[in-house]
């Protein structure tokens, strides 16, 4: 298989690419980070990557008043969606993805931070998301939701958020939550959004004790998924 480029797009030194780094080296990826708020992200480069992953991050899609990188990440993405090239969104990701493909972002009507299950539609459970379809966790953060864009696949839904995932076609997929987290690095998430997590009221302790009962899960999980995603591209 040739060697293929990757470009992941972060926020937040600490919210990586996480468990997806070795999946993806596995694969036969070369992986180059550029940082949102410093890099040109009007850089040929990304536009023309075989893969582009844009990560979460504690800012909104309707911040960009505050933080005008935003507006060149969705203009980024809107190219790339426009060709159909391989783009995944996480978390904020995911929201920038939605919006740059027409979607409202919007406040949710509660912060959804912990662990727990997603309900997989018909279209979920046929996709690579299929193995979240049985006694599986994932990692929610996140403050904002989207309304589903036209022309996408719903794939999953909490009671709280009901658009947690959605694909369009093979090459599009955006996620709320973070499949991605490294159990092993999380402590870094804790301190990095302390003033976050104490405002939403959420026990630090809690959150420690949901990774180490799922934490055995997590990195086989990712396996499935991601390596089932990256595999099933089309050039």
């Amino acid at each position: 298989m040739p060697n293929r480029s990757a470009f992941a797009v972060r926020h937040l030194a600490f919210e990586d690419l996480g468990l997806l780094s070795n999946i993806l080296a596995v694969a036969g990826w070369t992986v180059s980070y550029r940082d949102a708020p410093t890099s040109d992200l009007n850089d040929p480069a990304l536009a023309g990557a075989d893969l582009l992953i844009v990560l979460g991050g504690p800012i909104g899609v309707n911040d960009s008043d505050g933080y005008p990188f935003l507006k060149q990440e969705v203009a980024l993405l809107r190219s790339r969606l426009a060709q159909d090239r391989p783009t995944l969104g996480i978390c904020l990701g995911g929201q920038l993805i939605a919006h740059a493909l027409g979607a409202p972002v919007y406040p949710a009507l509660v912060k959804e931070i912990g662990w727990g299950p997603v309900q997989l539609t018909d279209a979920g459970r046929s996709s690579c998301l299929g193995a979240l379809a049985t006694d599986a966790e994932v990692l929610h953060w996140h403050g904002d939701t989207f309304d589903l864009p036209a022309g996408t696949m719903h794939l999953a839904a909490t009671k709280a958020v009901g658009n947690q995932a959605f694909s369009r076609g093979r090459n599009i997929l955006a996620l709320q939550f973070h499949l991605e987290a490294d159990p092993a690095r999380l402590e870094e998430w804790y301190v990095g959004h302390t003033v976050e997590l104490t405002a939403a009221g959420v026990s630090v302790a809690d959150l420690r004790a949901g990774t180490h009962r799922v934490a055995h899960k997590l990195r086989p999980q990712a396996e499935v998924i991601f390596g089932r995603w990256l595999s099933e591209l089309s050039a």
